[in-house]
């Protein structure tokens, strides 16, 4: 039996004059082993760094600077005109600034003015670069017209300098990319401020020991990571959590249920939807010892309730906001796995509630898992069944329920950045 042809999507992959720009090798590999058509368009100053043989020979196609190359193409039109996704890495100061601002004095720039698909920069500078009110204001100004920008990261930069404004790793661009593609660059959380909480608290009772418990967070990480790619600006708290930070994501760690939820409260204010996805510990010790316990016979240790979390978001809700628990349930004598997650749902009050069963280890919606499936539960009384699948996939028809519960704005769509 053949095949049906898959049609690979063309991407614009533009390489900004910044040392990170052999970075971006890799991520042409990546893309092009994705099944993509690159076309590099690098500036001059890039091919400082990486020069152009390089750029053809992994892409398969010539990489040009200049808008006067080939002129009977008219490349500097045609090039934005088919993509169907532009990236940027590295993206400097010098050319956020350029896009920011309409202008237009090579071929990268010209393809920028000139696409109409979504466009993504991921920038890498020097800390005070990327600090500088000119900077923040320029990708304030192309975050408000659809552009995804995605936060860099912390680390080592050039030199001895070490600090935020490193290139995201490669693999974190291409699936931000990835993503986009697979959406047909909807853009639907344009303009949108979430924040997601992901991986299991920790109760210490003292140094060493704690109460906790087997969450991940990779449910949690999957939701912030498909967040951005639609367009969201993504606060991630993370409790205890080993996954590599996602790009784009702001990322607030914490240990313990109360650092937990100061840190949501703190960021859910100015928020358009709070997505709590992490395992909170009910109970803590009532007295956590400053030296290890001895081990003794027999060991009776006081619990006091923690917060709860949720409850406290749907009491300080604001006007719009959309809020979503998850809960984790086993069936009993009392009720099913569904009857808990209603009755859950009746006593939180927020607008939409994930609820999973979880078992023991190889459950194959347990914690630690690849894979999740779920009943998201309504406030007003619908519910959905997401079958089991990829915990990517769980994570996106959360989303579409949140996006379609949110108050409408005049932020940027798919069908204004087409126009």
């Amino acid at each position: 039996m053949t095949r049906p042809q898959v049609v690979p999507h063309r991407v614009v992959l533009g390489v900004a004059g910044g040392i990170a720009a052999y970075k971006a090798v890799e991520l042409l590999r990546q893309l092009t082993e994705s099944g993509h058509d690159v076309t590099v368009v690098p500036t001059a100053s890039a091919l400082l760094f990486v020069g152009e043989p390089t750029w053809a020979a992994l892409s398969g196609h010539p990489a040009r600077t200049s808008v006067w190359d080939d002129v009977h193409e008219v490349p500097h039109v045609r090039i934005g005109q088919s993509a169907d996704l532009v990236v940027v890495a590295p993206a400097t100061a010098d050319l956020l600034a350029k896009a920011a601002h309409g202008l237009a004095d090579d071929l990268l720039t010209n393809t920028l003015l000139t696409a109409r698909c979504p466009v993504v920069f991921a920038p890498a500078m020097h800390t005070e670069m990327w600090e500088h009110a000119a900077t923040q204001a320029n990708v304030a100004t192309l975050r408000e017209r659809g552009c995804i920008v995605i936060e860099p990261a912390s680390g080592r930069l050039t030199g001895a300098d070490s600090g935020k404004g490193r290139l995201p790793e490669p693999t974190e661009i291409a699936d931000v990319c990835r993503r986009l593609l697979a959406r047909s660059g909807l853009l639907d959380l344009v303009g949108r401020r979430v924040i997601v909480s992901a991986g299991g608290t920790r109760e210490h009772l003292d140094p060493v020991r704690f109460l906790g418990n087997r969450s991940s967070g990779k449910q949690g990480y999957a939701l912030a990571r498909t967040a951005q790619a639609r367009g969201a600006e993504v606060v991630l708290v993370a409790a205890n959590v080993s996954l590599p930070d996602p790009a784009g994501v702001k990322v607030v760690q914490v240990t313990s249920a109360l650092e937990l939820r100061d840190a949501v409260l703190a960021e859910s204010g100015s928020s358009d939807a709070v997505v709590m996805a992490a395992a909170v510990a009910d109970y803590r010790p009532a007295e956590r010892l400053d030296t290890k316990r001895k081990k003794t016979d027999t060991l009776q240790v006081d619990l006091v309730q923690n917060p709860d979390v949720l409850a406290d978001l749907v009491a300080a809700r604001s006007a719009g906001q959309v809020l979503v628990g998850f809960a984790a349930e086993t069936g009993d004598a009392a009720g099913s796995v569904l009857e808990h997650g209603q009755a859950k749902l009746a006593r939180k009050g927020c607008d939409l509630l994930v609820v999973n069963e979880v078992g023991e280890s190889g459950h194959p919606t347990g914690f630690e898992g690849e894979q999740n499936a779920a009943v998201v539960l309504a406030g007003d009384g619908t519910s959905y069944d997401v079958p089991l699948g990829s915990k990517d996939a769980l994570a996106d028809i959360v989303w579409d329920l949140v996006a379609a519960r949110l108050t409408p704005t005049l932020g940027p769509t798919k069908a204004s950045l087409d126009s």
